[in-house]
């Protein structure tokens, strides 16, 4: 029971003794623990802020990579609609330049045509007006005396045609 209730000069050397042991402390090793306690807070301070800087270089990185994103999107939009008018517009030249092509080709064939009708009606009238001087040379060159025989001339005549 002793050291519950202790004795005056226990009291007064344990004082001392505490007080030499703090004195120590407070010489020696106060200024290092507390020179290592704010090294360590004003590390830890700047590991935060870096960490709020990161954080919002980061940020700024993803906002910069979206807008990118967005722009590289509106480009290729555009480059597609470019590509889909340009495609239109080669289909519309090569339609027109079909239907150019197609309307030479057709007045080419109607112009042929009409030509070779020309040739044909020329051809036809040129063997009617020979036929015409072959049949009259024949009259002509028969004398006939009677109708009835000039009649029946002609009939073989006409028998003896052939028309192209």
């Amino acid at each position: 029971m002793k050291l519950l209730t202790p004795d005056l000069g226990l009291f007064v050397w344990m004082l001392v003794a505490f007080s030499v042991v703090l004195v120590i402390l407070a010489k020696f090793a106060w200024k290092p623990i507390v020179g290592a306690l704010k090294e360590r807070e004003t590390g830890i301070a700047d590991s935060l802020a870096q960490a709020e800087k990161v954080k919002a270089e980061m940020a700024q990185l993803q906002s910069d990579n979206e807008a990118l994103l967005q722009k590289a999107q509106e480009e290729r939009a555009q480059l597609l609609k470019e590509a889909r008018d340009a495609r239109d517009k080669m289909i519309n030249e090569a339609k027109e330049q079909a239907k150019i092509e197609a309307n030479k080709i057709i007045a080419e064939a109607q112009a042929a045509i009409q030509h070779q009708k020309n040739a044909a009606m020329t051809d036809v009238k040129n063997q009617v007006g020979n036929l015409v001087i072959e049949v009259a040379t024949k009259v002509l060159g028969r004398e006939l005396t009677n109708a009835g025989e000039q009649e029946r001339f002609i009939q073989d005549l006409t028998k003896d045609i052939k028309l192209n």
